[in-house]
């Protein structure tokens, strides 16, 4: 899912604000010249206005302005340090800065709740979403190899969404657990009555809570989670302690055809495939690691992987260790 556009947040003055709104309009003209004339009055009398920075960094960079565009930018990025509107992750698709910055929990909580009333259709109709399907398949494959029945006491579902992965896995679960960020996204998931427990949280932060209770899951799910995510090695970290000894990690990353990560133009992280030396360091072992397409963008299918993965029974501590 890609953005819409910077959130209006207003800059407390009345003709700045309608400054902003009238920018907007010339935009959506097609004027992009006037709008940008506009938008530079409007920051000159609001020069904290994060929100028409921002835009004014998009319409110049529509314009071809790469160095007008930046400057704007880190105007909207030093204005409004929670960074909603994303402005650190247009700065590093332009080159400029950090070139994986995290996404602040604030970007990625309203992306969300923008879009999760038309998710389901955004994603399955229209992108031609197979994640969950393809999750699934994967984890069904790696248990039936390992003469296991496609059974689980308990699942976590990581950055569940409106639900699409618990609706794959719920016929096989007993108990299912999901958390999201997005308060709209939670909302939408509990409509559908597949979950015994919905939280909304930031996924690092509800991880940290549940390690307190170590190894409660026989199965983790994050489809098309990571890939809002720069820094793997935490999170993965994280997982594994909240596995049971004998537990799955199933997952869905974009990919490309080096090593570490980087930041696509749809403004998405693509993971290399070092992914086996990242599972490693969590003490994990990597029993699925499978190319394929999870979407589509723009009607060409986006490289992806498909990973399962388990616990590494050989460099975990002794059970007595309390570990």
């Amino acid at each position: 899912m890609t953005d819409t556009g910077p959130l209006f947040v207003s800059s407390g003055k009345f003709l700045a604000d309608r400054r902003y709104k009238w920018a907007l309009d010339h935009a959506a003209r097609g004027d992009f010249s006037g709008a940008a004339d506009i938008l530079a009055q409007t920051v000159e009398l609001a020069p904290g206005f994060a929100t028409a920075w921002f835009a004014l960094g998009a319409i110049r960079d529509q314009l071809g302005d790469r160095e007008g565009a930046i400057a704007a930018f880190e105007k909207a990025r030093d204005a409004d340090p929670e960074d909603c509107h994303g402005a650190r992750l247009q700065l590093a698709r332009l080159g400029a800065g950090d070139l994986t910055p995290a996404m602040t929990t604030t970007y990625v909580r309203r992306l969300f709740d923008q879009y999760s009333e038309r998710y389901d259709v955004a994603l399955v109709e229209h992108l031609a979403y197979r994640g969950p399907e393809l999750l699934r398949a994967a984890v069904e494959s790696v248990m039936g190899a390992a003469g296991r029945p496609m059974h689980f006491p308990s699942m976590l579902d990581l950055g569940c969404g409106t639900g699409l992965a618990g609706a794959a896995f719920r016929p096989v679960v007993d108990r299912l657990v999901g958390v999201d960020l997005s308060p709209g996204m939670i909302t939408q998931a509990a409509s559908k009555g597949l979950y015994d427990l919905l939280v909304t949280a930031d996924l690092a932060h509800f991880l940290a809570g549940e390690g307190a209770d170590a190894a409660k899951y026989h199965l983790v799910v994050a489809a098309d989670v990571f890939v809002y995510v720069n820094d793997l090695n935490p999170i993965l970290a994280a997982i594994a302690r909240v596995l049971t000894p004998d537990g799955i990690l199933a997952f869905t990353v974009e990919t490309h055809p080096g090593g570490g990560v980087k930041l696509r133009p749809t403004l998405r992280y693509a993971h290399g495939h070092d992914l086996r030396v990242l599972l490693g360091a969590a003490a994990l072992t990597t029993f699925h690691l499978g190319k394929t397409s999870v979407r589509n963008e723009k009607g060409a299918p986006v490289d992806s992987l498909v990973v399962v993965a388990q616990p590494s029974t050989a460099t975990r501590p002794p059970a007595s260790s309390g570990a």
